[in-house]
């Protein structure tokens, strides 16, 4: 199994960008999905999930600003992020737990400046 996130980039404040999850080895659309971020010298946190069923969740701190959602006629789930700002730079992973293993993806740079 291999997840494959992309889309990262630099960006300005108050930009968007979308980042891409996708799967090999796996079906995406059966599973719940998370995204991760790790900013420079700090632990990995959760940003936001979609579940199997389209149930989504998200850290306080983006709430309002991104979506998580599913193509499942591509099997690739999302997350829409708007109004960028600097404390959300990061490298994003998308995650998924599956047979008892955790599966990363193998991080995408996101970089906000002022």
């Amino acid at each position: 199994v291999q997840l494959q996130a992309s889309g990262g980039g630099s960006v300005q404040t108050e930009d968007s960008l979308r980042l891409s999850c996708g799967a090999s080895g796996l079906i995406l659309n059966n599973v719940a999905v998370g995204w991760f971020r790790q900013a420079p010298g700090k632990e990995r946190e959760g940003v936001s999930c979609i579940g199997s069923n389209g149930f989504t969740s998200y850290r306080d701190s983006v709430k309002g600003r991104f979506v998580v959602s599913r193509d499942v006629a591509k099997d690739t789930v999302y997350l829409q992020m708007n109004s960028l700002k600097p404390e959300d730079t990061a490298i994003y992973y998308c995650y998924v737990r599956r047979w008892g293993t955790d599966f990363w993806g193998q991080g995408t740079l996101v970089t906000v400046s002022s």
